[in-house]
C-alpha cells in the first residue's frame, strides 16, 4: 500500500513539474514579468493541491519558487536567498499547498461519511422492514438473525435469551462469539474486542437486561450495534406483548412498536447529520475556496440536509401514527393551500407539470391548517413520485354537499385490484412501489387519519377501465360557523 502511495505521488509530481516547465518555457520566451508570473505559478500550486497530496503539492511548490527566482527574478539565471522576501515566497507557496491539500482531505472526508451514513441508514430502515414483517415467535430464532448478516455481511451473529436461556448463533465464529455473548449477559455489560472485531450489547427493556446480541466482523461497530441492539430490543419487546396479551391487544401493541422502531431510527441518525453539516460550514468559512473545493462542500451540505429532511419526516409521521390527532381548528380556503403546495412541488419535481383547478366557489372549511398541508402534500409527493416523467399531476378542489374536496390525480401507475382496499392500511407499500421508490407505508394511513378527524374521508376513486389514472379525493366537511374554541379529535 505505501509503495503504490509512493508511486501515485512519483506520477503526480511528475505531472506538476511538467506543467511548471511549460509555464516557464511559455513566460520565458514571451518575456513574461514577475507580477504576472507569480499568479500563474501559484495556479498551479492550487491545481496540484487538489489532489489531496501534500508530497507531491510540496514539490511542485517549491520547484514553482526556484522557477521563479531563476527565470523571472533579476539577477536572471541566478539561484540564491538574497533577502526575507524570498523565504517569504517559498513559504507562502507551501502554506497554500498545505492549506488547500487539508481542505480538500476535509472536503473528502466528509462527503465520504455523509455517503456512509446514508448507506446505514438505508440499510437500517431495510432490515427494520424485514424485520417487522416477520412473525412475532421468528424473533431471536436464526430466521431472525439472517438478515443481519444479508444486510450488514457481519461474519457471525449470536443471540442470548435471557428469558429462556437460549443461545442463537448464526455464521461460524473463529473467535468464540457465542461464548462471549453470554458472558456479557452475565456480567450485564456490553463488550467490545477489537482484536478478534467482537462487539456484544446488552438489550435493556424498562432497565432490565433481558438478552444480548454479540456480531463478529461488523464494520464500524461504534456507530451501528446501538442502533441493531435497541431494534432487537424494540422487538424483542413487541414479542413479550404478543405473548401476555390477547390477539387484539397483542396486535395494538406491535403496531405501536412499528411506530417507536421508526421514530428510534430517525433519532438516532440527528446527531451525526448536524455533525456533517456544521463541519461543512466550517470548511466553507475558513477561507476563500475553489470552484471544486465550493462543489464538494455544496455536495456534502446538500445531501446531509436531504438525510436531514427525510429523518425530521419519518420522526412526524411515526409520531402521528403514534397518537390521537388533535386537530387545532381555524377557518381556512383549501383552494389557496392546495395551490400553495402544489407550487413547492413543481420546484421539488420539475420533470412533472402540476395543474391546479377549482370548480365553482369554494366554501371555507375548518380544519388544522398543518394537518391538513400535511395529508395534501402526502397526495401530491405520492402523485408525482407515481407518475410517468413529462405527464401531468392535476390538483383540483370542488365542492360535493356539505363537503369541500381536494382531489390529486396522476397518470402512469395503476393500482392492481388486489391491492385497491389495502393502500390505506399502516405500512402496506404494493408491489411495485417497493421495486421502484423509497418509502414506509405510512403516507396514506396518516393522510387519511388526519382526514377522519376532521370529520371527512379520503377514498380512492374508482378507476377508468380503460387508462392507468389514479386519483385521491380528500374530503373535509364545509364551516357551519366559526370556531370559538380548539376542537379536538379523540
Amino acid at each position: 500500500m505505501r509503495a503504490c502511495e509512493l508511486l501515485s505521488s512519483a506520477g503526480r509530481i511528475g505531472l506538476g513539474s511538467l506543467a511548471v516547465a511549460l509555464l516557464t518555457l511559455v513566460g520565458y520566451r514571451t518575456h513574461l514579468d514577475l507580477a504576472s508570473a507569480i499568479p500563474l505559478f501559484m495556479l498551479i500550486v492550487v491545481v496540484q493541491s487538489l489532489t489531496g497530496d501534500f508530497v507531491s503539492s510540496a514539490a511542485i511548490s517549491v520547484l514553482s519558487a526556484a522557477c521563479l527566482e531563476f527565470f523571472f527574478t533579476r539577477p536572471y539565471f541566478s539561484l540564491y536567498i538574497r533577502d526575507f522576501s524570498d523565504i517569504l515566497a517559498v513559504v507562502a507557496f507551501l502554506f497554500t499547498a498545505l492549506v488547500v491539500t487539508r481542505l480538500m482531505s476535509l472536503v473528502r472526508k466528509e462527503a465520504a461519511a455523509s455517503k456512509l451514513e446514508r448507506d446505514r441508514l438505508h440499510r437500517l430502515y431495510e432490515l427494520s422492514q424485514q424485520l417487522l414483517a416477520l412473525q412475532p415467535d421468528a424473533v431471536m430464532t436464526e430466521k431472525f438473525l439472517a438478515p443481519f448478516r444479508h444486510y450488514f455481511g457481519v461474519v457471525a451473529i449470536c443471540t442470548f435469551d435471557g428469558t429462556g436461556a437460549e443461545l442463537r448463533l448464526v455464521g461460524e465464529s473463529k473467535y468464540g462469539l457465542g461464548e462471549k455473548t453470554r458472558s456479557a449477559f452475565i456480567a450485564a455489560q456490553d463488550l467490545r474486542d477489537p482484536a478478534s472485531h467482537i462487539s456484544v450489547r446488552c438489550l435493556r427493556i424498562g432497565g432490565r437486561t433481558v438478552g444480548t446480541i454479540g456480531f463478529e466482523g461488523l464494520d464500524d461497530p461504534e456507530q451501528t450495534t446501538g442502533s441493531l441492539a435497541a431494534l432487537t430490543a424494540a422487538l424483542i419487546e413487541r414479542t413479550r406483548a404478543f405473548r401476555e396479551a390477547s390477539t387484539a391487544e397483542a396486535a395494538a401493541q406491535a403496531e405501536v412498536y412499528r411506530s417507536a422502531v421508526l421514530d428510534a431510527l430517525a433519532h438516532e441518525f440527528k446527531t451525526p447529520l448536524a455533525t456533517i453539516l456544521t463541519a461543512a460550514g466550517g470548511i466553507r468559512e475558513a477561507g476563500p475556496l475553489v470552484p471544486e473545493q465550493m462543489d464538494l462542500t455544496d455536495t456534502v451540505e446538500s445531501e446531509a440536509v436531504r438525510l436531514g429532511n427525510l429523518t425530521s419526516r419519518l420522526l412526524r409521521t411515526a409520531r402521528l401514527d403514534r397518537e390521537n390527532i388533535r386537530p387545532r381548528m381555524d377557518l381556512i380556503e383549501l383552494g389557496p393551500l392546495a395551490k400553495q403546495i402544489a407550487e413547492q412541488y413543481t420546484e421539488r419535481s420539475p420533470e412533472r407539470r402540476i395543474l391546479v383547478r377549482n370548480s365553482g366557489a369554494l366554501s371555507e372549511i375548518l380544519a388544522d391548517p398543518e394537518l391538513l398541508r400535511i395529508a395534501l402534500s402526502q397526495l401530491v409527493e405520492n402523485a408525482c413520485k407515481y407518475s410517468a416523467p413529462r405527464s401531468t399531476v392535476t390538483v383540483e378542489s370542488h365542492r360535493e354537499g356539505d363537503f369541500i374536496v381536494a382531489s390529486v390525480s396522476n397518470t402512469g401507475s395503476a393500482i392492481p385490484s388486489t391491492e385497491r382496499y389495502k393502500v390505506f392500511d399502516r405500512f402496506f407499500r404494493g408491489a411495485t412501489a417497493r421495486n421502484s421508490t423509497a418509502g414506509t407505508g405510512l403516507g396514506l394511513y396518516i393522510a387519511r387519519k388526519i382526514a377522519l378527524a376532521h370529520g371527512g374521508d379520503l377514498e380512492l376513486e374508482t378507476p377508468d377501465p380503460a387508462g392507468d389514472k389514479v386519483t385521491f379525493c380528500l374530503k373535509i366537511p364545509v364551516a357551519k360557523e366559526a370556531p370559538t374554541h380548539v376542537l379536538t379529535a379523540k
